[in-house]
């Protein structure tokens, strides 16, 4: 165990170890005496005799302290020791009675493990019942017939920890560990108890074990610490204010004197609301949003003027003041505060009331209430808890802030943004949400309209992690028109994401891409031409991608220049950019006369393949090979490769350089094709014993 022992009775402890002894002692005295070296069959006989001494000897002198007995009467009932079982009985007799013992042990074991488990059963019946005593006592009862059996430590550490009796939880799950070293539920909540007991290093170093026992735990692993990160920072702010306010602090006074105002009986609505607001503008530190929580701030709710204003369905003008108040009071007391995050939002009112604030007919309630949403999303707890929300409900009423001002817009985007990366929303909220975002996003690039544009993109694109949800996506005309759309102009914001959703589409193959492919491969080459170097390698990225999809596609881009093009790329551009184009490069000479043709005009003796050919990335050489080959079809291009290393990089592919098949097969078919449109390269093949090779070389190259 990773703590300092913390086992409360040390005879117990050490009667255990003991019996654990005994049990290795004797499986290890089994396996001598059925061995078939004589030496250590005989040295386990020995030992054997030895123990059974000294185990009839402590017998002797156990019944002498218990009892008077008459020394004249012979006891029949003691076993005699090996060395004076009479001369008829043989060694193997000896074997057959040692291992009936053996036997007998075992039988009484199993009767004890089903007893036990019958016990266990009994004590998880009791404990999903709720009545933690009686599992405790059950568990316990179940150890008295088999005291090493982990289950039935945890499970009574289990119940333990419901009836707050931690130190108690920690010694089970220490003893949990003796049994078995790597039992995780034993670390699990022994991390647990040691968080109650606000031993806060102790219960991260349980954790930690666990993750190393197991590290496919590792989201368990971060909640876990996250919770201890946030009970130990609740503690020590705890302390922070209580050291204030015996100090006297002002301002810890006036929040504690708001409180009680606001509390006592019989305060009207505007009394309620001066106070609320009052106390929002004291609550400006951490200090304050301790002080109100620790002071049941939260229940300000439970007020009768209060609750009715902030539930009342058509809300007066003094209700709907005094809501905005509390709006605010709450949003200055959850900033940065995710405690009182979960406070303000494990109130049924606060989660009933959420949805119907945000679809409220009044501007000013709508715009304070998404404020403390997109608030309490920035934090992993605080979206944790926004997911147990009715999301279905709410959805509508987001997508509606998109449509409104900047502010509104960004706000709503974000707080989608924020729950679909940390998978809130359920499959059946998927569908409606990329239809909906989809919409908002061709009517917000008609209308020019930025705010909230790229959050929305990156919101469709978070989506398209999911692969149902992108194959829906990826099947939706409406949604290529709105791509579409977006890369006809505009800045980098609006451009980048876009085609980094457009490559997230094309993983989906499908039959819609093939009417797009064609305009979204001509606005992709348009953006060959961009200043920014991110919306050249996304553009390039796309055309890898969309151009397998139609070869009408291919040929509008080669007409267009798009082999030079790639040529340039691959000489200057970044790494990402290069592979890209060496991909579109392959794909337009592998369907386009005029692209291989282009190819061997444009990369003179193939000076930028042979070099990409020697590439550390074997995609990139897979892909050159792939375009020496279709180049090589051109008359006159394998003759301007007399003289070069072609075939000696070749031939270190085919032979073996290479891992990847596809990079092997499309350096024989470039080692075929070369040496058949121009011989006089053969005498280099024959040098370098290449023969055996070009023969295997050639069945991969296509008969003409």
């Amino acid at each position: 165990p990773v703590s300092p022992a913390m086992l409360r009775d040390e005879d117990t402890e050490a009667d255990f170890q003991r019996f654990l002894r005994r049990v290795d002692e004797a499986a290890n005295l089994l396996q001598g005496l059925n061995s078939s070296d004589s030496a250590v069959k005989q040295e386990a006989i020995a030992e054997t005799e030895k123990r059974l001494r000294e185990e009839g000897a402590s017998r002797e002198e156990e019944e002498k302290s218990r009892t008077t007995v008459n020394r004249t009467v012979i006891n029949t009932s003691v076993r005699a020791f090996p060395s004076e079982i009479n001369a008829g009985h043989t060694s193997g007799a000896f074997l057959a009675a040692l291992e009936k013992d053996a036997k007998e042990r075992a039988q009484r074991r199993k009767r004890n493990e089903q007893l036990a488990n019958a016990l266990k059963e009994k004590g998880n019946a009791a404990f999903r019942e709720g009545d933690f005593a009686l599992a405790v006592q059950r568990y316990s009862e179940g150890l008295e017939r088999l005291r090493d059996k982990q289950e039935l430590y945890t499970n009574r550490a289990q119940a333990y920890m419901k009836l707050h009796e931690y130190e108690k939880a920690i010694s089970d799950c220490e003893w949990a560990l003796k049994c078995n070293k790597n039992c995780l539920k034993a670390y699990f909540l022994m991390g647990k108890a040691h968080l109650a007991l606000q031993q806060f290093s102790e219960s991260r170093q349980c954790y930690e074990k666990m993750l190393q026992i197991d590290p496919r735990k590792e989201n368990l692993f971060k909640e876990c610490v996250s919770q201890a990160r946030l009970e130990e920072q609740r503690v020590r702010d705890e302390e922070r204010a209580a050291r204030e306010l015996r100090a006297g602090s002002a301002a810890a006074s006036s929040i504690l004197e708001l409180l009680q105002r606001i509390s006592t009986p019989g305060q009207d609505i505007l009394c309620c609301t001066e106070g609320i607001g009052l106390l929002a503008e004291a609550v400006n530190d951490c200090t304050g949003q301790t002080l109100f929580r620790t002071n049941n701030g939260f229940s300000i709710l439970g007020n009768e003027p209060v609750r009715g204003a902030f539930c009342a369905e058509r809300k007066s003008p003094a209700e709907v003041e005094l809501c905005l108040s509390l709006l605010l009071l709450w949003q200055a007391a959850c900033a940065g505060n995710e405690e009182n995050q979960r406070l303000l939002l494990a109130q049924p009112d606060v989660r009933a009331q959420l949805p119907e604030l945000l679809s409220s007919g009044t501007q000013e309630i709508q715009r304070e209430t998404l404020a403390l949403i997109y608030l309490c999303s920035e934090s992993e707890s605080g979206r944790r808890l926004l997911a147990q929300q009715d999301l279905a409900r709410c959805l509508p009423i987001l997508m509606a802030f998109v449509k409104n001002t900047d502010e509104e817009a960004d706000g709503a985007m974000s707080i989608l943004f924020d729950l679909i990366v940390a998978d809130r929303f359920q499959p059946q909220c998927q569908v409606p949400l990329s239809r909906a975002l989809i919409t908002e996003l061709k009517g917000r690039w008609r209308q020019e309209k930025g705010a909230g544009t790229a959050l929305a993109v990156a919101v469709v694109g978070s989506l398209c992690a999911n692969a149902a949800a992108r194959a829906r996506l990826a099947r939706s005309r409406d949604c290529w028109q709105a791509c579409l759309d977006a890369c006809s102009g505009g800045s980098s914001q609006r451009v980048l994401p876009v085609l980094g959703l457009m490559m997230n589409l094309l993983l989906e193959p499908n039959d819609t891409i093939q009417d797009f492919a064609v305009p979204i491969s001509g606005r992709c080459l348009a953006l060959l031409s961009h200043q920014d170097g991110r919306i050249v390698a996304g553009a390039t990225g796309v055309l890898s991608r969309v151009l397998p999809a139609s070869p009408s596609a291919v040929e509008e881009v080669v007409k267009g220049g798009v082999v030079k093009k790639m040529l340039k790329f691959l000489k200057g551009a970044g790494q990402l950019t290069a592979s890209y184009a060496i991909q579109t490069l392959s794909i337009c000479t592998k369907s386009s006369r005029r692209a291989q043709e282009e190819l061997v005009k444009w990369d003179k003796r193939f000076r930028v393949l042979l070099e990409l050919l020697q590439s550390e990335k074997e995609q990139v050489v897979g892909n050159a090979a792939l375009c020496l080959s279709q180049g090589l079809l051109v008359p006159g291009a394998a003759a301007s490769l007399l003289g070069s290393d072609v075939v000696l990089l070749l031939l270190r592919l085919v032979g073996g350089d290479a891992r990847r098949t596809s990079v092997q097969q499309n350096s024989a078919i470039a080692l075929g094709r070369l040496c058949r449109a121009e011989p006089r390269h053969i005498p280099q093949l024959r040098k370098l014993n290449g023969f055996t090779i070009l023969s295997s070389a050639m069945k991969f190259v296509p008969s003409s």
